[in-house]
């Protein structure tokens, strides 16, 4: 038969849980993609290439 357990057991069972749910959602924010040093001035374009076609 199961025994119950004490409300302290289980809040501190939440509680950890919480813990461990907040620091998981931390590391993942943290994983993205790293921010370039220094942007390509050369690759940046103020219109398609398309449009500059069209109008040449």
């Amino acid at each position: 038969m199961l025994q119950r357990t004490r409300p302290t057991e289980r809040y501190a069972r939440g509680f950890v849980a919480a813990l461990a749910a907040v620091a998981a959602l931390v590391l993942a924010a943290n994983a993205g993609p790293a921010k370039a040093a220094a942007p390509d001035a050369g690759s940046r374009t103020t219109a398609p290439a398309e449009v500059e076609a069209a109008e040449r």
